[in-house]
């Protein structure tokens, strides 16, 4: 794998935990920048945004339209909205229909980083009651990225990281407390 130059994450049911605690453990000098799809239902993407940065070691922010991806933020995806990255690293945001019964869907974010990032790609697969995300984890890898995926017997849900491992398998399968020093070590020069 080349050096990262991103990260994406998705998650769903039991993602707000999960997210609390990988976040709190990341390396604050984190030079790459970190988009967040989570499912959270009736939460809004403000409040997701102020329970993350009560544990995050970055900067929390929603993802804007046509915004860069910035290093050392941590990205969180609208609620309403599919995010999406483009070739030019920046975001852009779309109604289009639901995929795996979600919008944002994890899938869209992570096969549009997988076009803009390729082999620079981490793609991290957590906790949720769904298959969103099997096959944007798949694309990450088809396009040289990392695949890492949260040991589905550790996961509040393990439905999701389930999925992703028989979808696309992955190149780390770790409890989630491993999952930020995995990070700091892969990321950090």
């Amino acid at each position: 794998m080349a050096t990262p130059q991103a990260i994406v994450i998705g998650c769903s049911a039991g993602g707000l935990t999960a997210l609390e605690h990988l976040l709190a453990g990341l390396d604050p000098a984190l030079p790459q920048p970190i988009a967040v799809c989570c499912h959270t239902g009736s939460a809004t993407v403000d409040l997701l945004c102020e329970l993350l940065a009560k544990h995050a070691t970055l900067p929390v922010e929603e993802a804007r339209e046509r915004a860069p991806m910035r290093g050392g933020v941590i990205h969180v995806a609208p609620s309403g909205y599919h995010l999406l990255v483009e070739t030019s690293r920046r975001f852009a945001l779309s109604v289009d229909q639901r995929v795996s019964f979600a919008r944002p869907s994890i899938d869209v974010l992570f096969e549009s980083a997988a076009e803009a990032y390729r082999e620079a790609l981490i793609g991290i697969v957590l906790t949720g009651a769904n298959s969103d995300g099997a096959d944007g984890l798949l694309h990450v890898r088809q396009d040289g990225g990392l695949a890492i995926v949260q040991e589905p017997s550790d996961a509040e849900v393990p439905t999701m990281p389930a999925a992703a491992l028989e979808r696309a398998g992955a190149d780390h399968c770790l409890p989630l407390a491993a999952i930020a020093p995995l990070l700091n070590r892969l990321c950090l020069p």
